[in-house]
């Protein structure tokens, strides 16, 4: 296990890439010729952000960086530092300035506020500090715009099963760093096991074979990881899914695009990616509701009935079984007739609600339910619907008498709006009827 002057280094701390050649996976950055090489190999580095999933090279993205510039590096996690670590960092910098530049490398660093990320900004703006920040988060959402606009961010994928393979036959075959002195053969069934649960996370999969190595079994000088072995250290399913990150809004996302483009099968899904990762069954539920009334509205109401019913036999369910509901729904939602009518109109109408002040009821819809509201006309001249042919009171106008006619309610040529959209046309016909007979 490469244990050296006594102390354990674990297997993914050993492995660490000591040169780009070295480096597996981010061709988009890494490659002949592209951005992030260039400033690696200038030796002129520049302050960036490093944003990607966990486990796809960050850090040792960060000590390149600097072992390219031969640069000071100090490498701090927004978890545990503060302000007062980032000016023992400034003081450091400030010694070394004119004679090395100073690499702050600071993991998570969307957990530090906008007061810490001050602390440190005009250090990197007059070239005391070269800042490179990593983060598993959207830094449009979690980094300061002054700090933004000072760094260039670079985006990370997760690793490939192929980058994956060849750090894991680099793993198998090193023997000073890795475990090739163990001489571990690790079973093909066992190894396409591996690379799936690593889940592109380099980390992970080091992890992983690590464990699973110690409890290999010794044959003839070599130890042999089966598949029985592989999962019994993976365990459950790893999925990635962050309840509060990026990662968790991209999914929902996910979810209703597929839900609104009637593809019942990727809606499906992303339901169980988001269950698999840990998601609360009732906030996809109560998602599906906004999915009905949005994007299928009067198309087919039943949408929003079974939406309503899948949160109430969730609840009363519980998981698994209430998941069944749920996914019931989602399935009907998705190949429902769709329309975003009620959406569109409901938008529209508040807009006027809000930009048009306060419009006056007409008298004639007002109730009067005393003699004076009568004597002045409250409800006067109201034509009761019911008492109408077909019950419907041609050309009378609900609408403020200041507002001009509005239509908010368009209904599309699909499902049950066809049928609701017809009869509307029908009314209003009648209406212009009665406006032309008053002309």
């Amino acid at each position: 296990m490469s244990v050296g002057e006594g102390t354990y280094r674990p297997l993914a701390d050993r492995l660490r890439p000591q040169s780009l050649d070295e480096y597996v996976g981010q061709a988009h950055l890494l490659g002949q010729g592209a951005p992030l090489r260039r400033a690696l190999e200038s030796g002129h580095p520049h302050s960036m952000i490093l944003w990607g999933p966990p486990g796809t090279g960050k850090t040792t993205l960060a000590r390149l960086v600097a072992n390219g510039a031969n640069a000071e590096f100090v490498g701090l996690s927004a978890v545990q530092a503060g302000i007062k670590d980032i000016r023992a960092v400034v003081e450091q910098a400030r010694g070394l300035r004119g004679t090395r530049n100073t690499v702050l490398f600071l993991d998570e660093v969307h957990r530090f506020n906008k007061a810490q990320q001050d602390a440190f900004l005009p250090y990197v703006e007059d070239g005391t500090l070269i800042f490179i920040g990593a983060t598993t988060e959207n830094p449009s959402f979690e980094v300061n715009n002054a700090l933004l606009s000072r760094a260039r961010v670079y985006v990370l994928k997760s690793l490939t099963t192929d980058d994956l393979g060849k750090l894991l036959d680099r793993a198998l075959a090193d023997k000073e760093r890795g475990l090739g002195s163990s001489k571990l053969i690790v079973e093909e069934e066992a190894r396409v096991l591996l690379l799936a649960a690593a889940d592109g996370d380099a980390r992970r999969m080091l992890n992983l074979l690590e464990t699973a190595a110690d409890l290999s079994v010794t044959q003839d000088l070599a130890s042999r990881l089966d598949v029985d072995t592989m999962r019994a250290v993976i365990g459950s399913t790893y999925v990635r899914f962050d309840k509060g990150g990026e990662n968790f809004y991209d999914q929902i996302s996910a979810l209703h695009k597929s839900v609104r483009g009637s593809d019942p099968d990727a809606a499906l899904y992303w339901l169980c990616r988001m269950l698999a990762g840990g998601c609360d069954p009732m906030y996809v539920a109560r998602r599906a509701l906004r999915m009905a009334s949005e994007d299928i509205g009067n198309a087919d109401p039943r949408a929003l009935t079974l939406a309503l019913e899948a949160c109430a036999v969730y609840e009363r369910l519980g998981s698994p079984e209430g998941e069944l509901a749920i996914a019931q729904a989602i399935i009907f939602m998705a190949c429902a007739a769709k329309s975003n009518a009620v959406y569109t109109a409901f938008s529209a109408a508040a807009d006027d609600a809000k930009s048009l002040g306060s419009l006056e009821v007409p008298l004639h819809l007002r109730n009067a339910p005393t003699r004076l509201m009568k004597e002045i006309g409250y409800g006067k001249g109201y034509r009761y619907a019911h008492a109408e042919p077909e019950g419907y009171a041609a050309g009378e106008r609900y609408l403020p008498d200041e507002m001009a006619e509005r239509r908010y309610y368009v209904p599309v040529a699909r499902g049950l709006e066809i049928k609701i959209g017809e009869a509307l046309a029908a009314r209003r016909a009648r209406d212009a009827k009665v406006q032309d007979a008053i002309k």
